[in-house]
């Protein structure tokens, strides 16, 4: 029922990631950053993981209001869906940001230009994205619930413990899910803890996933905290 992302291993090398994890679970989430940047899909031929793939976020702005980099964002996104196309592989989206409160509906017109751009070309691959709630970051889009109207119904990921940092993970829980990234932490930072370290209520976040089947992955730092999280998760 619940997947690993690529994270808890992220010092490593992708295939030798992959390796770790074979046997460990049937679905993995690929932090398509750093060391597991998928320049193509073959690094995941080789095993016959369930994939997801979260897209780049280094240096990627779907929001800004520099055309330029707007345009190479979708691009880079769009790189993305082709590569997951490859492997079936739905994808996780980060919402983009602002730099100034001034800008902020600007910026608005930016996200929904490329939301329109993203969802023709993931429509032309047949690939399915979701757009990601932020922690507790200035001028991030899609921190609250009241913002997924932003959406325009493109499916949502629902990061429980970036919602948690925003005092909003009740809200969040009464929407469709389609995907979700379980971690968590004490309401302070974003230290993508073991299950069970910090101080989220998990019984909610178990039942929300039930209730709307959606995907869930542990999106925990470390290859043991992972492990100890699905117990966790699992006895509940």
């Amino acid at each position: 029922m619940f997947g690993i992302s690529t994270f808890c291993l992220h010092e490593l090398p992708l295939p030798t990631a992959l390796d770790r994890l074979q046997g460990l679970t049937d679905t993995v989430e690929i932090m398509d950053d750093g060391n597991h940047y998928l320049e193509t899909a073959e690094p995941l031929g080789s095993h016959t993981f369930r994939y997801f793939i979260h897209s780049p976020s280094r240096g990627v702005n779907i929001a800004s209001l520099r055309e330029p980099i707007r345009r190479a964002s979708v691009e880079v996104l769009s790189q993305c869906f082709a590569v997951a196309a490859e492997v079936n592989a739905p994808v996780v989206v980060h919402p983009g940001y602002f730099a100034w409160k001034g800008e902020r509906e600007a910026a608005v017109g930016q996200f929904r230009r490329s939301l329109g751009d993203l969802k023709q070309a993931a429509g032309d691959l047949s690939v399915p994205f979701y757009l990601e709630n932020m922690p507790a970051w200035d001028y991030f889009f899609l921190r609250f619930p009241e913002e997924l109207p932003l959406l325009d119904g493109q499916g949502f990921a629902l990061d429980v413990g970036h919602a948690h940092l925003n005092g909003c993970l009740p809200g969040f829980l009464e929407q469709a899910l389609s995907h979700v990234h379980l971690h968590d932490n004490d309401g302070k930072a974003d230290t993508h803890d073991p299950i069970g370290k910090g101080s989220i209520d998990f019984g909610p976040v178990k039942r929300a996933v039930e209730r709307d089947r959606a995907s869930a992955i542990i999106e925990v730092s470390t290859l043991d905290g992972v492990l100890k999280s699905r117990e966790v998760l699992e006895k509940l």
